[in-house]
């Protein structure tokens, strides 16, 4: 029941690593965890529980002496250059000062290596923003609506990690019986909740969930075939 803001962490067969959004929490996470190595970084969207540790990224620059890849949508992309505005000035100093980034724009599906990335689009309120599945697995946050053409592109997924914030209803977000009814028409195997308020204890409302649904944890290691 103690949560950092909601992320994660991808080791991909090839070797590579990928993390899904900087959270506020980035350094702490990073400790926590061990997370040594990232070699690419995808956005879901902008907002700040999402993005505030994009600074931490410098030190990933120090460990891999190179710029980091960043994908993202086009209006996610611009937000981060607003925010961030002093990481993108023409003299903004390297080596240590400001982390060193290349943006490249989502338009479709694209590999990192050679995991295939689908991006997934969800309804966030009156915004839409990201999912994304990688081959069996997708992660789902932030999101109280799921398209039905987003639908076809989850197909055959067998894990899935998916927003429920409460239990009453959210402008933004699904409550849990809401992510209850969108994980049924995924119809995946594994169902784990994500981005959870303060007042979901985890062991009750595990207890609550359908079988093959439960709430994620800091530190929640799944193995996806």
């Amino acid at each position: 029941d103690v949560r950092c803001r909601s992320s994660i962490y991808l080791e991909m067969a090839d070797g590579l690593r990928v993390l899904v959004d900087t959270t506020p929490d980035l350094r702490t996470q990073a400790l926590q965890h061990g997370v040594r190595q990232v070699d690419a970084i995808l956005f879901t969207h902008a907002h700040a529980d999402h993005v505030m540790g994009l600074d931490e990224v410098r030190r990933y620059n120090a460990l891999s002496r190179r710029a980091m890849p960043v994908y993202g949508d086009a209006p996610t992309l611009d937000a981060l250059r607003r925010t961030f505005s002093y990481v993108f000035e023409p003299d903004a100093p390297r080596g240590g000062g400001v982390p060193d980034l290349r943006l490249w724009t989502i338009g479709g599906r694209f590999s990192i290596g050679r995991q295939e990335v689908v991006p997934v689009p969800l309804r966030h309120g009156p915004w839409m923003i990201l999912g994304f599945r990688f081959g069996r697995f997708a992660y789902l946050t932030d999101c109280n609506g799921i398209p039905e053409a987003s639908f076809t592109l989850l197909d055959g997924v067998e894990t899935v990690v998916l927003d429920a914030l409460r239990r009453p209803p959210h402008p933004t977000h699904f409550s849990v019986d809401e992510a209850v009814v969108a994980a049924r028409q995924i119809g995946a195997r594994r169902t784990y909740f994500t981005h959870i308020a303060h007042d979901l204890g985890h062991a009750s409302t595990c207890a609550s969930l359908p079988d093959g649904m439960a709430l994620a944890h800091d530190g929640l290691v799944l193995d996806i075939p």
